[in-house]
C-alpha cells in the first residue's frame, strides 16, 4: 500500500522517526572529520546503509544526510556552492531506502553563526540560507521538513519562515535542544520550553518538540511533560515531536560513550508517549537497535 499523505500520517497516530546519523556513518566506515553531508555525493552507499538499517528496525521515516547542507556550514568544508547537489543526492538516497510505505524528511540544522546584534552575521543571509536548503530538499521530493537542533530563538524563526515559504502542503517540524537546569529546561541560548512554544505554535507549524540536549532519560520525560503543558496553554493544534539522546554519556578518553540499552531507552519512549509525544525518534546515541526496541513497544501498544 502506498503511504498516505505525511500531514495524514501524523494526523491519524505515531509517527516514528530514526535515530543518530553520525556515529552511524562512522560504524560503517566513514572517516572522522570529514563533511558528513558530502558523503551522500562521494560515499552513497554508506548513507543508504544507515536509511536502510532504521527502515529495517520499522522507522516509519528517514531524515536525509543535511543537518549542515546550508551554505553556512558547507562553506567551511569548502562546499558552500554545492547545496543543490548536496541536498539532492541525499533526498534520492533516503528516498531509495524508504520506499512506497515510508516517509524521508529534509533536515535543516543551525548554521552555526551568531546574527546581528550578538554576533556580526545578517539575518536575511541566514533565511536566504535555509530558503536555498528548502528549496533544494522540496524540490528533490521530500515528504516534509524538519528544523531541528536548534538554541537561539531568532535562528529557529527564521528557518521556519524559509520552509514555511517553500514547503506548500508539505508538513514543517521545529525541534529545539535542551538541558536540564535547576529543575527546569533551557535551550544553551537561555530559551525555555514556554518561549519556544508561544514564538513557534504561531508560525503554522505541523509539530515542536526537541532534539539533543544534555539531559537523562528521566529529565527527557519530564521535558515532553513540559512541552505538552505549554503547547496545551497555546491552544495550538500542533504534534510534539521527541527525539532523545541515549540519556547521557559516560567520557571515555575523548569518546562520548552512552551506556542506555534498547530495552531502557523503549521504556523511557513509552512514558514519553504516554507524556504527549505522537512524533518519536531518536538522536545522539541511539541506533537501530534502540529505535527497533521503542518502535516495537509504540506499535504494539498503540
Amino acid at each position: 500500500m502506498i503511504r498516505p499523505a505525511l500531514k495524514e500520517k501524523i494526523g491519524s497516530g505515531i509517527l516514528v522517526l530514526d535515530g543518530a546519523m553520525g556515529t552511524q556513518l562512522i560504524a560503517r566506515g566513514a572517516p572522522v572529520g570529514v563533511c558528513n553531508d558530502y558523503l551522500c555525493v562521494e560515499s552513497p552507499e554508506i548513507v543508504k546503509s544507515v536509511h536502510q538499517a532504521y527502515i529495517d528496525a520499522e522507522s516509519d521515516a528517514v531524515l536525509t544526510n543535511t543537518f549542515g547542507a546550508n551554505s553556512f556550514t558547507l562553506k567551511r568544508h569548502g562546499y558552500a556552492g554545492e547545496v543543490q547537489q548536496i541536498n539532492s543526492a541525499a533526498v534520492k538516497i533516503a528516498r531509495e531506502a524508504a520506499g512506497d510505505n515510508n516517509y524521508v524528511l529534509g533536515d535543516i540544522g543551525p548554521t552555526g553563526e551568531l546574527l546581528k546584534p550578538l554576533g556580526m552575521t545578517e539575518p536575511q543571509d541566514v533565511q536566504d540560507a535555509f530558503r536555498e536548503q528548502a528549496a533544494a530538499l522540496v524540490k528533490a521530493g521530500v515528504d516534509g521538513l524538519i528544523i531541528e537542533t536548534m538554541t537561539a530563538i531568532e535562528e529557529i524563526e527564521l528557518a521556519v519562515k524559509a520552509a514555511k515559504s517553500i514547503a506548500g502542503d508539505l508538513p514543517v517540524f521545529a525541534s529545539m535542544s535542551f538541558e536540564a537546569v535547576k529543575n527546569d529546561f533551557r535551550t544553551m541560548m537561555g530559551i525555555s520550553v514556554d518561549a519556544a512554544v508561544a514564538k513557534l505554535v504561531p508560525l503554522d507549524i505541523d509539530a515542536v518538540g526537541f532534539n539533543c540536549g544534555k539531559a537523562s532519560l528521566e529529565d527527557y520525560i519530564a521535558l515532553t511533560e513540559k512541552f505538552a503543558s505549554a503547547i496545551k496553554a497555546s491552544g495550538g493544534a500542533v504534534k510534539l515531536l521527541a527525539e532523545p539522546n541515549a540519556g547521557l554519556p559516560e567520557i571515555v578518553g575523548t569518546e562520548a560513550v552512552y551506556r542506555v540499552t534498547p530495552d531502557e531507552y523503549a521504556t523511557a519512549i513509552e512514558k514519553i508517549k504516554a507524556a504527549g509525544a505522537s512524533i518519536i525518534g531518536g538522536c545522539c546515541g541511539t541506533t537501530p537497535e534502540h529505535l527497533k526496541a521503542a518502535a516495537d513497544k509504540l506499535k504494539n501498544n498503540s
